[in-house]
């Protein structure tokens, strides 16, 4: 193995000590001229951990007047360095990142202007070569970030400096202050006086470039009259790509670190593809997009489990980054904003059971409207919990990204079941040793069986197939033995679920299972209850024989299980031999 090889980047947003150290990184310069042509005033939403940050990062050492110099030592061998742009090195680049102001929501002001302010005193001190030392004196000497911008703008004017203005996690602060304090709080934030309403009135004379990013548009949409120049790039094909890992960028990645030799020969392209394929691929971010160029990866979670696998040869035994149990977090604050989420439950349950959910994608809405369906259906998409699966004219399907995003469903949906009906977690974890190990199914599908009669009982849902497939899907998902797999294809059919073992990570699991829901209405007769009987059983053995399911099996042995519920009562469940 290479000695010299580069490092995987995770959780580096410092595109210069990126490159000074020497890491590996995935060129996105290309689309520094399409933003140049699109417009000077620019605003994009991705999702969490989507690069974000370093990109900002990139941009500003791009276009930084103090690292003309230093261009091509920092941009060598990427796309950007024999295709420079016109006005590469020519700014002044003031940066703000949202996110630094804190959560102390008690003290929002100060807390913002303390920061603008050392940010402002900092952009002074970087650029003083351009400025007068008395206007350094006046900028460090303002008591408000206000000012301080206000004299800068004058100033700069007056010498014909090019500002230009980055904003990293623009709704950072706002969306903690809708998500804790409701939507009055906000409202007083983002509207007439409002501090932050202020200062973005401040940017529009001032830059002759902005680019602002975060992860929905609601604050920018509250925030219009302040900053109403911006060309929404959120939604637009051109930059699709920007952000994210296409698969050939992958698999350009897995190549290079099997070629330094960081990655053993037995583990190949085509399977670290795989393993990573359902978890955290499949994000669209333009309707012009689907099925023309290939879907995205999420890449900090790329790097995530890169990171392990060349540090220590083997996958992450949790697919998942622990650090996206934020999202969560979000995601069920978001839900329950002004405790009016009974339209938001009823979506977020629709997208449960179906694995998708159709509405058209609304660029911009105020958050008095984040009820309305296709908002909430747009801000679940903005956040990267749904993506776009389908096109038929303005009306989208929008699906569960992968499993990393599905798991965040279920778990909210297990915490809505738990609230009813406890179950022990621990027991469940026997249960699925005993099955995955053994053989032993039948104390699992009776756990959880038991486990839905009693929360349905309970709470007296409305009986159906598509609550017992939810309630299923949320349970049968706390483990790591298996990659779940519901709806999948085998046969010209859909089986209800798959349980792949996890072999790369647990090599000792022995046995797989491919488990056929049927659900009986409460007064269904016994010869209904036969005919269904004998129909699934069919579907489930044509289902195991398919050739597909047959090559993921990795040795396993495979079980395929029917299993019948009447109203919320299990009445039948077998092993079906083949």
């Amino acid at each position: 193995m290479s000695a010299d090889y580069k490092l995987v980047p995770y959780g580096i947003s410092d595109f210069e000590q990126l490159r000074k150290e020497n890491k590996y990184l995935v060129d996105k310069t290309m689309f520094f001229e399409k933003m140049e042509r699109a417009g000077n005033f620019l605003f994009l939403v991705r999702p969490r951990r989507f690069g974000k940050s370093l990109f900002l990062d990139m941009l500003e050492s791009y276009y930084d007047i103090n690292q003309k110099d230093n261009f091509q030592e920092l941009f060598k061998g990427l796309y950007v360095a024999d295709h420079p742009t016109k006005e590469q090195g020519e700014f002044q680049v003031l940066h703000l990142d949202f996110s630094m102001v804190g959560s102390d929501l008690e003290n929002l002001y100060e807390n913002f202007n303390r920061y603008c302010c050392n940010v402002m005193d900092s952009f002074i001190d970087d650029y003083k070569n351009y400025y007068s030392p008395r206007v350094v004196e006046w900028v460090h000497s303002a008591e408000t970030a206000a000012s301080k911008l206000n004299i800068v703008r004058m100033e700069a004017k007056k010498a014909k400096n090019k500002l230009y203005l980055i904003v990293d996690e623009y709704d950072n602060f706002t969306n903690n202050v809708l998500n804790v304090k409701g939507q009055r709080a906000y409202h007083e934030l983002t509207h007439g006086t409002g501090f932050y309403r202020d200062i973005f009135k401040l940017f529009k004379p001032m830059f002759h470039r902005i680019i602002m990013l975060g992860v929905s548009p609601i604050t920018l949409d509250d925030l219009t009259s302040g900053y109403n120049i911006a060309l929404n790039m959120s939604l637009d094909a051109r930059f699709n790509q920007m952000l994210g890992f296409s698969e050939e960028e992958v698999r350009q990645m897995i190549r290079y670190y099997k070629e330094v030799g960081a990655i053993s020969e037995d583990k190949t392209e085509d399977d670290i593809i795989a393993d990573m394929k359902p978890w955290y691929d499949n994000y669209c971010f333009a309707d012009d997009s689907y099925g023309v160029e290939p879907s995205m990866f999420n890449c900090d979670m790329v790097c995530y489990y890169m990171s392990q696998l060349v540090d220590t040869g083997k996958r992450p035994k949790v697919m998942v980054d622990p650090n996206t149990m934020t999202d969560y977090g979000k995601l069920k604050r978001l839900i329950e904003i002004d405790n009016m989420e009974e339209n938001r439950l009823r979506i977020i349950h629709e997208i449960i059971e179906k694995g998708y959910i159709q509405g058209i994608l609304v660029s911009h809405f105020p958050a008095e409207r984040i009820m309305d369906y296709d908002n909430f259906v747009s801000l679940l998409y903005y956040y990267g919990m749904l993506t776009i699966g389908g096109v038929e004219g303005e009306l989208l399907t929008l699906i569960i990204p992968n499993n990393n995003v599905r798991l965040q469903y279920y778990r909210y949906l297990r915490d809505e079941y738990r609230e009813i009906a406890p179950i022990s977690t621990t027991q469940l974890s026997i249960c699925y040793v005993r099955a995955a190990i053994h053989g032993d199914w039948r104390p699992l599908i009776e756990f959880i069986c038991k486990a839905y009669h009693d929360t349905t009982a309970i709470r007296q849902l409305i009986e159906g197939e598509r609550n017992l497939q939810g309630f299923m899907n949320a349970y049968l998902t706390l483990t790591n033995y298996y990659q779940v797999a519901p709806e999948m294809e085998f046969s010209h059919g859909y089986c209800d679920f798959f349980l792949l073992p996890n072999y790369l990570t647990y090599p000792m699991v022995a046995h797989s299972y491919i488990l056929e829901l049927k659900y009986l209405k409460s007064d269904a007769t016994e010869a209904e209850a036969e005919k269904q009987w004998s129909e699934a059983v069919e579907q489930i053995k044509t289902y195991a024989a398919d050739k597909k399911l047959q090559s993921m099996l990795h040795g396993s042995t495979l079980h395929p299980i029917v299993i019948q519920i009447k109203g919320y009562d299990l009445v039948k469940y077998e092993e079906i031999k083949l």
